[in-house]
């Protein structure tokens, strides 16, 4: 799984990002994909909190596809997958930092709309989907990612 996120990404920041948060033990969701024993694509859904409170969320990243097997449904199967398990879990709401055409057909949508902001300043990339209709109700919130996305750099 390491090789698959070396490869799907230019540094190895996301790969150092899976073993810190894997090793913490704070991973809400982590599923690979594989096909006759052979990893094909990773997700990762972490812990999140809202500031200043609010219920559980996660957020989503990284996601990674062996280069040669991109843009077969590998990814979005992993994307489909990890909200279901969230939602199984009790997880209110995922967010992610990426392309909002993209992650729009997941049912995210712009999470400042919402009355969520981040700590990296994101605004358009920055989408957020409701696994419980009506948990984000409580108005304005910060959303933290977990120390570990800054230690690595991602």
């Amino acid at each position: 799984m390491r090789e698959i996120l070396r490869l799907a990404f230019p540094t190895d920041a996301e790969a150092r990002l899976v073993d810190a948060l894997r090793a913490g033990g704070l991973m809400v969701v982590s599923l690979v994909a594989e096909r006759a024993g052979e990893v094909l694509g990773h997700v990762l859904m972490s812990p999140v909190t809202l500031e200043p409170s609010g219920p559980p969320g996660a957020g989503l990243a990284p996601i990674a596809v062996h280069p040669s097997r991109q843009r077969c449904g590998i990814g979005s199967a992993l994307v489909r997958e990890g909200l279901a398990a969230c939602a199984a879990t009790g997880i209110a709401f995922v967010v992610v930092l990426g392309d909002p055409a993209y992650y729009g057909r997941f049912g995210f949508r712009r999470a400042s709309a919402r009355g969520l902001a981040n700590e990296y300043g994101a605004d358009a990339a920055f989408g957020v989907v409701e696994l419980k209709p009506g948990a984000l109700t409580g108005g304005p919130a910060l959303v933290r990612y977990h120390p570990e996305f800054s230690r690595v750099g991602v």
